[in-house]
């Protein structure tokens, strides 16, 4: 019999383990839980140094994100790219955008609390195979499990419609975006990418080798021909052309590990 390896990651350790336990439950399925992205991208190289690789992931949409009420802990940035588009927010979909640059062959499903056609289009966008809602059957969670296992992308049909709007609005921004950081100059597209990377004036001219009051004139050079008034706004702007960084940027929040927990034949 083959087996799935299935890796639940959510920060509700109560749900993580009782659907770990529920789906353990199934003759060929071994199931792990994480409690936060750090664990869940831990338990996946543990898994491949092991070669026990894990075959699908199953994801909460809001990880890590606190509630409005307070209800739910924060963790810090995820150490992943966040999916284009979005606002790198260390939350699930960063997370499925991470795994799938840094493991492709893991499917990766997320599991959301409601039906949301831009987060569910920015959750495809980063890679995800399916989109699920959390009050769902065990037996529809399998299907879908199975199914992306076979290539397969699995979406509410009362969300399609929604999300099919979202991807076509997105692609004509990100085509406005694109045409308009082409218009920079290959100087200009530099600093926007220092910009990018979270650099302030004194550090883009440190690494560019210009005066700081040469970078000032380039950010606002930038700003002008973007259409925009902060840096913020730009940057938001040149991550939807598709604009990296200038270097990989290291996250400087620490961050909170959640607890690992594996059931099934193989314990963690």
């Amino acid at each position: 019999m083959v087996r799935i390896r299935v890796l639940v990651v959510d920060d509700h350790r109560i749900f993580a383990e009782s659907l770990a336990a529920a789906l353990a439950a199934e003759p060929d399925v071994d199931v792990a839980a994480a409690g936060s992205g750090p664990a869940a991208l831990r338990c996946l190289e543990r898994g491949a140094a092991e070669g026990r690789g894990y075959d699908v992931m199953l994801v909460d949409a809001e990880l890590g994100v606190l509630a409005p009420a307070g209800g739910r802990r924060a963790v810090g940035p995820v150490p992943v790219p966040a999916p284009g588009g979005a606002d790198g927010q260390a939350d699930g979909i960063s997370l499925v955008a991470g795994v799938r640059a840094a493991r492709p062959s893991v499917r990766t499903v997320v599991l959301a609390e409601k039906d949301d056609p831009r987060r569910a289009a920015l959750a495809l966008q980063a890679g995800a195979c399916g989109w699920v809602a959390k009050d769902c059957s065990l037996q529809r969670l399998l299907a879908v499990i199975r199914g992306v296992l076979r290539d397969e992308t699995h979406l509410p049909a009362a969300l399609l419609t929604g999300v099919l709007r979202e991807l076509l609005a997105d692609r004509k921004h990100r085509s406005e975006s694109e045409q308009l950081v082409e218009s920079l100059t290959p100087r200009e597209r530099e600093v926007l990418r220092c910009m990018v990377a979270g650099l302030g004036r004194k550090a883009v001219a440190e690494r560019l080798f210009l005066s700081p009051h040469t970078v000032r004139t380039h950010m606002q050079n930038v700003l002008g021909k973007l259409g925009v008034h902060s840096t913020l706004a730009a940057v938001a702007l040149a991550r939807r052309a598709g604009v990296g960084p200038a270097d990989p940027v290291a996250p400087q929040e620490p961050v909170l590990a959640g607890d690992v927990v594996e059931r099934g034949s193989q314990p963690a």
